[in-house]
């Protein structure tokens, strides 16, 4: 057998403090390390906060962790909202996609080079887009442009459609994560910068993944309006 497969399942709570500790939703993934380097996960994200959503999605990255394709569908407030596909090539970027807001998309972007990273909107993808911090310089904050995701709202509860955005990521440093999945050895990072980005900027995001090279998604903390947390319960290798 030349591949390596993680499952795991993330905890999404609340900490506002009239709701602090609350249950607002679950993630279970799928990782999947193959013989040439490559990697594939999915993942099922489900947020009860209303109106709620529930989204599926695929995402391929290649052995240099730049995107190759990925999918996403997903409900909202238990009603269909839209489904695409995404393809990423060294100048281009497609997506099929139909919407309820937009209907049938057929979306081609012109790129100076292959995107360095693809948010879907999954936890665990979120921690697959640290990688594209180069650690080779140490803590400090790394400004990338080459960015893409599949919805500018910060749950992702619309398109899906090709987004370009760029954002800061700070690395803290090297720390010691204690989760319900265990304790590993981290990489603490800081998702920083994304004014004028988005429609609405996004609040400081705090994320902490495993420091072994697969970028697994340990916990999470957003402040600002949305107070949320995000939690690695339980993982299998």
């Amino acid at each position: 057998m030349n591949h390596q497969t993680a499952f795991g399942r993330i905890a999404y709570t609340s900490k506002q403090l009239e709701r602090m500790d609350a249950d607002r939703g679950r993630e279970w993934f799928v990782m999947t390390k193959h013989g040439d380097g490559s990697r594939t996960l999915t993942a099922h994200s489900e947020i009860d906060d209303p109106p709620p959503v529930i989204r599926d999605v695929s995402i391929t990255v290649g052995a240099d962790w730049r995107p190759n394709d990925s999918s996403v569908r997903l409900t909202v407030g238990g009603e269909f909202m839209g489904s695409g596909w995404f393809r990423f090539a060294d100048h281009e970027v497609e997506c099929q996609t139909f919407s309820v807001g937009e209907g049938r998309l057929d979306q081609r972007v012109a790129v100076g080079e292959k995107p360095k990273g693809f948010g879907n909107h999954a936890i665990a993808s979120d921690g697959w887009l640290l990688n594209c911090y180069d650690l080779s310089k140490g803590p400090s904050t790394q400004f990338l442009e080459n960015m893409m995701t599949s919805s500018p709202d910060h749950r992702g509860a619309t398109g899906p459609t090709i987004f370009q955005l760029g954002f800061g990521i700070e690395f803290v440093g090297e720390e010691k994560c204690t989760v319900g999945a265990g304790t590993f050895d981290a990489l603490h990072f800081r998702i920083v910068g994304t004014e004028g980005q988005l429609p609405e900027t996004h609040p400081p995001y705090d994320m902490w993944c495993t420091a072994d090279g697969d970028y697994i998604f340990l916990k999470g903390a957003v402040t600002g309006y949305m107070m949320t947390h995000y939690e690695l319960i339980e993982l299998q290798r």
